[in-house]
Order: structure tokens, then C-alpha cells, then sequence
């Protein structure tokens, strides 16, 4: 059952300890769960043996600049449908901006992230080297994202209002 999968912050590291190794650890908001998500959550696990996903709290969620209204779903429901999905080992929310400190704490073997992130810029790629573990930059599924969703629906709604 997924509610196995879900995991309090506090209990992250000592659960994260009995997975198989390599873990994979991944992050985002997950608002509305779309083929570019599944596409790139499946892409990390087959990295390696476990997949540990990080979802950003809503608090942080508005923090990012996500726009109006986000997150659309509360980090509860997005932390459930995650762990639903069979590629997910363990889902955990996390209330910074970043995971740097979810990294710091995990050690995990791979950081994945999603093609849209650069890892030159990306500062969590620097604190895994400090383990010897690897940043990984997966592909990007272009035009599958929440903020494409959204400005989708809202064209579609203003369609229909002048007609």
C-alpha cells in the first residue's frame, strides 16, 4: 500500500538506511502529476535500486514562484499520489526551498533532476560531490509541465466564455 511509502521527515534517514543501494533522490513540487513527471520519476529509479522523491511543502511551493494559486494541491494529496506510483521507494516533504538539507542528511549515490536544470547551476550537484555521489541530468519531456497545463485550461476556459 503506498501510505507505507509516505515518510515523516524526522524518520527520513533511519528508513532511508534499510532501502537497496544505489538510492536516488529527486525532488519537486508535483502539482499536477503529468507524463513528464512519470517519465522522469521512472528515468531515476532505473538509475538506481531505490527512489527517494522529495516534495516541496506548500509553504516553499509559494516561494518558488510557481504562480497565482499554486500549489494547486496541498503537499498531502501531491505526497500521496507520488508514493502511489510503483518506481517510488520513499516520498518525503520537505519545507526549504531547496533539498539541500534532505542531501546533506541522506548522502544518497544519485541526485536526479529534470532536463529543464542545468547542472552547472545547480548547487546541489557541488554538495554531492562532497560523498562522491553523482548529479544526474535526465531528459526533458518538452511541453509536459504543470504551467503549460494550467495556461492550457485557462485558454480552453476562456475559449468557451466567448462563445
Amino acid at each position: 500500500m503506498y501510505t507505507t511509502k509516505i515518510c515523516h521527515r524526522n524518520e527520513l534517514v533511519s528508513r532511508a538506511a534499510s532501502l537497496a543501494r544505489p538510492v536516488v533522490f529527486t525532488n519537486g513540487v508535483f502539482d499536477l502529476l503529468h507524463r513528464g513527471h512519470v517519465e522522469c520519476l521512472e528515468a531515476a529509479r532505473r538509475l538506481g535500486a531505490s527512489l527517494i522523491v522529495g516534495i516541496n511543502s506548500d509553504r516553499s511551493v509559494k516561494t518558488l514562484g510557481k504562480g497565482p494559486g499554486r500549489p494547486l494541491n496541498c503537499a498531502d494529496d501531491r505526497m500521496a499520489v507520488i508514493a502511489a506510483l510503483q518506481c517510488v521507494s520513499l516520498a518525503v516533504v520537505f519545507e526549504e526551498p531547496t533539498p539541500m538539507a534532505l542531501l546533506a542528511d541522506l548522502k544518497p549515490n544519485i541526485y536526479a533532476k529534470g532536463g529543464d536544470y542545468n547542472i552547472c547551476t545547480l548547487h546541489e550537484a557541488e554538495l554531492m560531490q562532497q560523498w562522491g555521489g553523482r548529479t544526474v541530468i535526465l531528459d526533458y519531456v518538452k511541453g509536459r509541465s504543470t504551467t503549460h497545463l494550467i495556461e492550457r485550461a485557462h485558454q480552453i476556459h476562456t475559449m468557451e466564455r466567448a462563445l
